[in-house]
């Protein structure tokens, strides 16, 4: 049951504590500051402010490049303590490596230093809230507020719970991300990875099983996606899209005219395994499509891309 009745939210957050502030912790602190949120960040990497300004600066541009903000910009304070960090904190964003003990402990620490209706989100990829929240003493306001990399520019937030988080906690974090141009989607149960990466994960093992059984090359994969329903997965879900599929009959149409012939396409699937004949076969089908371009090369692309696609999307938004 939960300690407090309500959390700050949309309308209260106006100072927000970023714990972690590696390439996930920064590129939230720019977003935050974007929009107009003050940022009190922490992080005990000897050059972590200097570090921390680079991701900042890094990331503004790019949200500058996506749209200016109707709000003038937030302030970035440098902290050096946690206690620091946290003190007139509205909501806390931790980030630290995806390490159980460590977060365990980081996590009771912040809930122990805040006033009960701030609430608490884990950047965490892939462990349960529950897990997160075993050390504290107000686990049901510490729940998982995982974004997708890169987090200033995918706009998606998972939001989860738990057995122990409180909905009202939910609640608050979902309007306050709303409430800033995020999408959050709330996990009603925990699953490993929660929502987004176990679907990323399951098309990647068939990308996996294509290469390994000799189907297609990773380059031959990669380009089929991305010209192919990467395109229209960038619109809507899968789900509408089978909807769409259906023709005026919709998805009950699909369902019944073509749902065998989905179930034998998925008997065929594979589940690869990450062998050392598989992984040779990834690591130079990866070389081979790099072509000798750098990482910075590929993430200023894929930037580059994800800005020019989060512009339509506005404009559509814009249009409705």
């Amino acid at each position: 049951m939960s300690a407090v009745s309500a959390y700050r939210g949309k309308e209260d957050i106006r100072t927000v504590a970023m714990i972690g502030c590696g390439l996930i912790g920064g590129m939230w602190a720019a977003y935050f500051l974007h929009c107009g949120l003050d940022v009190r960040a922490w992080d005990p990497a000897p050059d972590g402010e200097r570090q921390l300004a680079g991701f900042v600066d890094s990331g503004l541009h790019d949200l500058e490049a996506v749209g200016s903000s109707s709000r003038p910009r937030g302030r970035l304070i440098w902290c050096s303590s946690i206690e620091e960090a946290v003190a007139g904190a509205d909501y806390v964003q931790e980030n630290a490596p995806e390490k159980v003990p460590l977060k365990q402990s980081l996590l009771a620490g912040i809930d122990a230093a805040l006033p009960a209706d701030v609430v608490i989100g884990s950047s965490t990829s892939s462990f349960p809230a529950s897990l997160l929240q075993a050390q504290c003493g107000s686990p049901e306001r510490v729940i998982v507020a995982h974004p997708f990399n890169p987090p200033h520019l995918v706009p998606l937030v998972e939001l989860v719970g738990g057995e122990r988080g409180a909905p009202v906690a939910i609640d608050a974090a979902y309007g306050f991300f709303e409430s800033i141009g995020k999408v959050p989607v709330r996990i009603a149960r925990e699953a490993v990875g929660h929502l987004a990466n176990r679907m990323s994960a399951a098309l990647w093992r068939e990308a996996v099983n294509i290469v390994a059984e000799g189907i297609a090359s990773v380059e031959d994969v990669d380009r089929a996606i991305r010209h192919g329903p990467g395109l229209r997965w960038a619109v809507e879900g899968p789900h509408m899209l089978y909807h769409l599929g259906g023709g005026e009959g919709g998805l009950e149409a699909y369902l019944e005219h073509l749902g065998p012939a989905q179930e034998a396409r998925w008997a065929t699937l594979g589940t690869p395994l990450l062998d050392a004949e598989t992984k040779r076969k990834l690591i130079e089908g990866m070389r081979a499509e790099v072509a000798g371009r750098s990482m910075s090369e590929l993430k200023w692309r894929r930037d580059r891309l994800l800005i020019g696609i989060l512009r339509l999307l506005a404009d559509d938004e814009a249009a409705k």
